[in-house]
């Protein structure tokens, strides 16, 4: 039979709260995206551009990220038209996991790599030829 102590229910409704947290911001952009995001408003262009994303995977995750109230998306009346996206009120409330992020992959970096990471977005190595 299923124990329902206290300790067993927490731990079930802990995993969940952080089950449903990784559902919004996991993947390779997303937590990219906020922390730029989080600076300050950003054009579309200018996002795809700093992160080195390609501009339709730029614009699923935006969608995604849109869906789950973190970003606005302002269509300026511009010419040409231009897009803005920025950070939501409840967007800042991941601040605190996005530095806590940062700090732990830069210690983890140079741990296991001993090496300071340097500052600025990393683009993945060409590919191999022939593959």
């Amino acid at each position: 039979m299923e124990s329902t102590s206290p300790t067993s229910l927490e731990c079930r409704a802990a995993y969940r709260a952080v089950r449903d947290t990784l559902d919004v911001v996991s993947g390779k952009w997303k937590l990219a995206i906020l922390a730029l995001l989080l600076q300050a408003p950003q054009r579309f262009k200018e996002l795809s551009r700093k992160l080195g994303i390609s501009p339709r995977v730029l614009a699923k995750e935006l969608v995604e990220l849109e869906q789950h109230q973190l970003v606005t998306r302002t269509v300026r009346d511009t010419r040409p038209i231009t897009v803005e996206y920025a950070a939501t009120a409840h967007t800042h409330t991941l601040r605190e996991v996005i530095h806590a992020m940062h700090r732990w992959g830069t210690l983890h970096h140079a741990t296991v790599v001993g090496l300071i990471r340097p500052a600025g977005p990393t683009k993945p190595p060409p590919a191999a030829a022939g593959s």
